[in-house]
């Protein structure tokens, strides 16, 4: 059994690209072309924001991997206009260790943390015995709970994300789907300001709570 905490990986995202491309398509609109200038993209884009023109900014997708739990993926597969590949428990085949996510408010008391790990160890139990008797994945996965660990690709244009971003960093969100989406929106705000510009990164989880954040393998630095 292994436990690990969330995460979420981004995909190669060259952010001035993405923007000068929404000024440069959305300005078709007027046929306005001739008024880009370097960097003008950024009260462009503040303008479509201050005006609701968001569809504009539907021009632009970014790619991520979540890295948790299926309870959070259940949430999150909800919001329509993206894609999204998710890690298959029909097919995946977990009998070398089973890998939970870590639910960090439980962590905070010794005595709930080893309720929790209990009962995961006795899912994984579960799990290698139905494998034993010869029941294929698809049926073993039956015994494993919302903390199992999972990955959900996402790709979406930049203003579902800035929907998605609303709905889930919300204090009435559920706390473990804050803990990816709110470093992903200071993220997303540190590296495009205009298209979030509007949008303040909430400040009453610590940061100790965050998920981590990677691109190419590295933890991106996140300057709050």
């Amino acid at each position: 059994m292994r436990v690990v905490e969330p995460r979420v990986d981004i995909e190669p995202l060259n952010a001035i690209d993405a923007m000068c491309k929404i000024e440069r398509l959305g300005r078709v609109s007027y046929r306005s072309e001739d008024a880009i200038r370097p960097g003008s993209y950024a009260a462009f884009i503040r303008r479509l924001v201050e005006q609701g023109h968001e569809s504009v900014l539907e021009h632009a997708s970014i790619s991520a991997i979540f890295t948790v739990d299926r309870g959070v993926s259940h949430e999150l597969v909800r919001h329509r206009i993206a894609s999204y590949t998710q890690e298959s428990t029909r097919y995946c085949n977990y009998s070398d260790g089973v890998t939970f996510i870590e639910p960090f408010e439980l962590k905070r008391n010794p005595q709930a943390y080893q309720i929790w790990h209990d009962a995961c160890e006795a899912e994984e139990t579960a799990y290698c015995a139905l494998l034993a008797m010869g029941y294929s994945t698809q049926w073993a996965r039956s015994v494993l709970g919302n903390s199992l660990k999972t990955e959900v690709a996402v790709t979406a244009n930049l203003r579902e994300w800035r929907h998605i971003l609303k709905l889930r960093t919300a204090k009435t969100a559920h706390p473990q789907i804050r803990q990816v989406m709110i470093p992903l929106l200071a993220l997303f705000k540190d590296r495009m300001p205009p298209v979030f510009i509007d949008m303040e990164v909430p400040e009453d989880m610590p940061m100790a709570c965050w998920a981590k954040i990677y691109s190419d393998g590295e933890q991106v630095p996140l300057l709050i």
